[in-house]
């Protein structure tokens, strides 16, 4: 009981710690604009007002249409939000809104946008064609500070794809993004009430955009996007409208919006003052308790049987292992024994008998530990192929989760191909001839789960350090944590409402949908290709620009000019043939097309890789990211979040 009050007054101590010096981020929701409404916003005295319960971002031409052309307008929430910080750490955000645009004249006017920008002015002199979004001296410019999502009814510039589309403008108002939206059922000037959904993730840099209509959510684009090189640190956010030489009535019904910071500017020893008399408190109280919670928590064991259930051990299923025969093995899981770590837990080298083997103990942090453990377990365990990790067995016992593996003393592939001053000279000159067998025994390992299988396994987390190497550097794909099977009778996807996955080798269509196919898979492999033939990891270093940094758009950069070549690792000195190395190449860039439909299957990769194929062929411009994905015999696909269309059709083996 004192513990529990000790523990209460010190979280109260931290919470007020935090109260006092926390920058608040943003949160508001308008169900209607009420008068009220107008006290929290800032609204362009000329063109924008309240009426009717909404925002008239652009002015109603009732009574005197001739008075309404060429009028642009604005509108602020009155306090900004911190969109990154000092210590590098960027803010996420989401909002939500209903739009409503009815021609007036027609053709209409230009159509709307949500904009963050760094300055509250809302009376500038923007309209017509530049949407109310930049000023036209500062177009195209760092000065604009604006990035504006636009809702746009009129093909005003010949680069506009029509006229009923969705693009992003960063700092100027021709889209980088464009999406028609025709093809989609969706008319933005046909005074239907349509709403948006804006996510950021401020980690991942993506910024996602879909619309729903008659409870149908429709994904629009999917985009890597660094806000913060682009916005200073405090943004506001609104819209914005023009109506050009016609006009129209852009209305905004409702409008919910939240940020969330990872880490804030609290000075350091805020966090320490302030909750320092509950420390104390709780250490002295807790001395008394130790003992018997000690002996207690060893005591435990969490003998849950929905476990066993699930893996069903039967005679060819990996052993079940004592905990304490792991302890042993591992020297009570000795700090000298650990061969690396990672999001799912710690490896550690072991001795059973006279045979070397690696346990991995999951890690209590990660967040789905049970189900990663299971994942596993019931996956790999049933699995035979000599490109795959062999497990050999797994415990449950005292509450942790431990998996034994066959030892391969190479590790993994990752710290063979990027330099690390740490590494040896050995390591870090892995040659070409090598690195191509051992890109080919992981597309064997992955086609194999694709093709090979009762049912199809995607493995959900291709990647370098997730390829292990024997004493004789053959490749075995391993961690299977999020590997999840695909019933063929039933299934072409894995969803899922958390994203799962490493950052940088995520397909596209996954970060906007949760969804997981073969084709994310491929995605994957072709990221695992580039950094192999590159020497390079995905989001590689010494670039100002994250669109930039992807290593994708870098050797398709390379493409484009014609010197694909270039993005060899230079460490390999040009020790390589250059039709093998180009080939490849371009294979990791078929894999990684934005669109899942245009990259290759696992089967035909592997021919590639194996010189019995040649390598597909791919544009010289990369591609877009579009929803949902091109050839046009895919527009009538259902493409609601709920039920998505498979990518793929997977037919009986």
């Amino acid at each position: 009981m004192l513990l529990r009050v000790a523990a209460k007054f010190l979280i109260a101590a931290t919470l007020l710690g935090v109260g006092l010096t926390r920058v608040e981020c943003l949160n508001f929701n308008f169900t209607e604009f009420n008068d009220s409404a107008g006290d929290q916003l800032i609204l362009n005295d000329s063109n924008s007002r309240l009426f009717y319960d909404a925002i008239q971002v652009t002015p109603d031409s009732s009574g005197a249409p001739e008075a309404m052309i060429q009028k642009s307008g604005r509108t602020l929430y009155e306090k900004p939000f911190r969109l990154w910080n000092r210590k590098g750490f960027n803010s996420s955000f989401n909002t939500t809104f209903v739009l409503n645009i009815k021609y007036q004249t027609h053709p209409g006017g230009e159509g709307l946008a949500f904009i963050l920008t760094g300055s509250s002015n809302v009376n500038i002199n923007a309209s017509g064609q530049w949407l109310g979004v930049v000023e036209p001296q500062k177009n195209d410019s760092s000065q604009a500070q604006t990035v504006a999502i636009e809702f746009d009814t009129r093909k005003s510039y010949e680069e506009d794809l029509d006229d009923n589309h969705v693009g992003l403008d960063v700092n100027t108002v021709y889209s980088r993004v464009q999406v028609p939206l025709t093809n989609l059922g969706v008319n933005l000037s046909s005074n239907s009430d349509i709403r948006v959904h804006v996510r950021y993730d401020g980690e991942l840099k993506n910024l996602t955009v879909f619309l729903e209509m008659a409870d149908k959510k429709i994904p629009v684009f999917s985009e890597i996007s660094d806000l913060p090189a682009y916005l200073p640190k405090k943004v506001y956010v609104g819209f914005s409208g023009s109506t050009s030489n016609y006009t129209q009535l852009n209305c905004v019904k409702s409008w919910a919006f939240n940020s969330t910071d990872k880490e804030d500017d609290n000075p350091f020893w805020i966090w320490i003052v302030v909750p320092v008399l509950g420390v104390a408190l709780l250490v002295g109280i807790a001395f008394f308790v130790y003992r018997k919670r000690k002996i207690d928590r060893e005591k435990l064991e969490d003998a849950c049987p929905s476990i066993e259930e699930v893996i069903k051990v039967s005679s060819t299923a990996p052993r079940k292992f004592k905990f304490e025969e792991l302890r042993k093995a591992t020297g009570n899981f000795s700090p000298k024994n650990k061969l690396g770590k990672g999001g799912f837990g710690t490896v550690y080298k072991g001795v059973m008998g006279n045979k070397l083997v690696a346990v991995k103990k999951v890690s209590k942090k990660s967040t789905q530990g049970k189900t990663e453990f299971i994942a596993e377990v019931t996956t790999i365990g049933k699995l035979h192929q000599r490109n795959l990790v062999k497990l050999i067995g797994w415990c449950y016992e005292r509450r942790q989760f431990l998996l034994v593996y066959e030892y391969l003393p190479n590790g993994s592939l990752d710290k063979f191909i990027f330099c690390d001053e740490k590494s040896s000279m050995e390591e870090s000159t892995m040659s070409w001839e090598t690195r191509l067998s051992v890109v080919t025994g992981a597309a064997q390992a992955l086609d194999y789960l694709h093709n090979g299988c009762e049912e199809t396994i995607l493995h959900r987390d291709i990647k370098s350090s997730n390829i292990m190497l024997d004493s004789e550097f053959n490749a075995k794909l391993g961690d299977f944590g999020l590997a999840r099977t695909i019933k063929l009778s039933d299934q072409t996807h894995h969803s899922t409402k958390e994203l799962s996955g490493t950052p940088g080798y995520m397909a596209p269509e996954s970060i906007l949908t949760g969804r997981f196919t073969i084709e994310t898979d491929v995605y994957a492999f072709g990221i695992l290709i580039l950094e192999v033939a590159c020497g390079r990891k995905p989001g590689s270093q010494n670039q100002q620009d994250n669109y930039s940094c992807n290593i994708v758009n870098w050797v398709w950069d390379l493409h484009r000019e014609g010197r694909t070549l270039d993005a060899a690792d230079s460490r390999l000195e040009g020790d390589f043939a250059t039709g093998d190395m180009e080939c490849v190449l371009i294979l990791g860039l078929a894999c990684c097309h934005p669109n899942p439909h245009k990259r290759p299957s696992m089967k035909i990769v592997l021919q590639v890789l194996k010189g019995e194929a040649e390598a597909p062929p791919v544009p010289n411009e990369r591609p877009a990211f579009m929803w949902p994905p091109l050839p046009p015999s895919f527009k009538e696909l259902d493409i609601s979040l709920g039920q998505l269309s498979p990518f793929s059709e997977l037919g009986g083996r």
